[in-house]
């Protein structure tokens, strides 16, 4: 029979989807009420879900209470690829456990251990991913919420990377900034948000691979002139090619891009840039473009070379 825990939300819970930004913040909610029942450290455990197993999590949901009235666990973040395998794990939940699992993905209505969680009485929620209206109407909504105007939320979304943790973090930037007494102007926003040079940076990411092309240094260039450090540019190319480099090598094993994206802590959209760049070059290729950009730093910061003039022989160098 379905047990439902002493609140709205099931004793049993599985959140999973593309919007990871979501799942987390549900999980955090839903633990912090389920943790109220609580009267020692004791009644709560979280488990690792990259290194789970069935076995360890089935101790997990068997162990019976202590001090406390119910047992809370949370597998966090485990991978959509190894979802199914947790399954057996769930063979039996006692009425004294509240279980929580995260999965870093995706997965299918008929994922086995989506249907334990059916038949263990409890639900299975999804975060898909929030694009156009919907990621417009978040925005708005959690702009709000922090005390901002829906002006405020509609100008953040128009200039803001579409990644509800990027989209958050600017919006807290803003609700701070309004409530250290300045005034929230729209020039103000403009030049608070990372969003605007944020898309810039992936222009020039995109335009590096497989060769650089013309518009990288016109980017390269804009980006400097309004106010981008040259090294940290160069330190977000690094960060971009050491992706693919990363990419790469699990194409190289076989591995799909759905299984690619449940694995990495990159966002998806992130994860399918690099993919598809990674189709277009070679190892050996990457890996000389990382030293190159290390030799870029260490020549800025041993004074050899001017950094904005060296950024521009980097990206020939690349």
């Amino acid at each position: 029979m379905p047990r439902a825990s002493g609140g709205t939300a099931p004793a049993v819970l599985l959140l999973h989807g593309e919007e990871r930004f979501l799942v987390e913040e549900k999980a955090r909610a839903l633990i912090a009420g389920w943790k109220e029942e609580l009267v020692s450290d004791f009644g709560y455990e979280p488990l690792d879900g990259g290194a789970l197993t069935a076995a360890r999590l089935q101790d997990a949901i068997l162990q019976a209470p202590f001090l406390d009235p119910i047992h809370v666990v949370w597998a966090r973040g485990v991978p959509a690829t190894r979802a199914e395998s947790m399954a057996p794990g769930l063979a039996q939940v006692p009425a004294t456990t509240r279980l929580l699992m995260t999965i870093n993905g995706r997965i299918g209505a008929t994922n086995k251990l989506a249907k334990a969680v059916t038949a263990a009485g409890g639900k299975v929620e999804e975060s898909p991913r929030m694009r156009g209206r919907a990621l417009t109407d978040w925005t708005v909504k959690r702009a709000e919420e922090l005390g901002l105007t829906r002006n405020v939320g509609m100008q953040v979304a128009r200039v803001t990377h579409a990644d509800l943790g990027v989209v958050d973090s600017e919006l807290q930037k803003l609700a701070a900034y309004k409530e250290s007494g300045a005034k929230l102007t729209p020039e103000a926003v403009n030049e608070l948000l990372a969003g605007a040079r944020e898309d810039e940076v992936f222009k020039l990411t995109d335009n590096i691979l497989p060769h650089p092309t013309a518009q990288a240094w016109t980017i390269a260039r804009n980006l400097t002139r309004s106010g981008y450090q040259p090294t940290s540019i160069a330190y977000r190319i690094a960060r971009h090619l050491a992706l693919v480099l990363e990419v790469r090598a699990k194409q190289d094993r076989g591995e799909s891009l759905q299984n690619i994206q449940g694995n990495m802590s990159q966002h998806s959209f992130v994860v399918q840039k690099a993919y598809d760049a990674a189709r277009s070059v070679q190892p050996d290729r990457l890996e000389a473009a990382l030293r190159a950009i290390r030799d870029y730093e260490w020549e800025v910061k041993s004074g050899q070379v001017d950094a904005e003039l060296g950024l521009e022989v980097l990206l020939s160098r690349l």
